[in-house]
């Protein structure tokens, strides 16, 4: 899901129907994509992407499968829209396989782990499911070690790696936040609260949650 909070938004997350009739395990990420702060009060937007709209892209070997959620990768794009430039995608890689990607070298570069274990950077710096990697030289930000413009994760050989690769463009201001409210003041943080009392932030749809 990605979000652009804008003015404020109302939302509720559940499972899906069909999860809560069968069990098992869901994974749910939420980005919330942050504005500068002469966009802090834009209108706020909600996106429903589903699988059937991502970009799908593969290694060259076929040993990883790419969900290009937002951005672009190697001169394709994904079909979010953020104010913000980023680049969001959920790679599947198969046990010891390798993926490497170009990136931006004014964005962030994060890889977050689902499941499974393998590597990050050059280095190979291992990470398993719940750890984040930071990988330096991009977005003027130190981290795991990079070679040029490209990032690069790697499959355990002994087990397959679900990651999400995230990264923007750094905005540089001050970062205020307390609970669900991220703003870049105390006293912007007091207002938001003083709009949820009062019941003026937006809402999403049902049909749509």
């Amino acid at each position: 899901m990605i979000r652009s909070t804008g003015s404020g938004l109302l939302h509720i997350e559940a499972p899906p129907e069909w999860l809560v009739q069968q069990g098992g395990l869901f994974h749910g990420i939420q980005l919330w994509v942050n504005l500068p702060s002469k966009d802090k009060m834009l209108t706020p937007k909600y996106q429903d992407i589903g699988r059937a709209k991502v970009a799908l892209l593969s290694s060259h070997d076929g040993g990883a499968l790419v969900r290009l959620i937002a951005g672009d990768v190697a001169g394709h794009a994904g079909p979010g829209s953020t104010h913000t430039p980023i680049t969001l995608l959920h790679a599947s890689l198969s046990p010891g396989a390798q993926l490497t990607m170009p990136w931006r070298k004014d964005f962030n570069a994060l890889a977050y782990v689902l499941s499974g274990k393998g590597s990050a950077g050059v280095e190979k710096a291992p990470v398993g499911s719940g750890q984040l990697a930071v990988f330096e030289g991009f977005g003027n930000r130190p981290g795991l070690a990079t070679d040029a413009e490209t990032i690069t994760v790697t499959a355990s050989p002994t087990s397959e790696l679900e990651v999400i690769v995230l990264g923007g463009e750094p905005i540089g201001e001050p970062v205020a936040h307390y609970g669900p409210f991220v703003m870049n003041t105390h006293a912007e943080l007091a207002q938001a609260f003083q709009d949820y009392q009062a019941g003026r932030l937006g809402t999403i749809p049902a049909g749509h949650a």
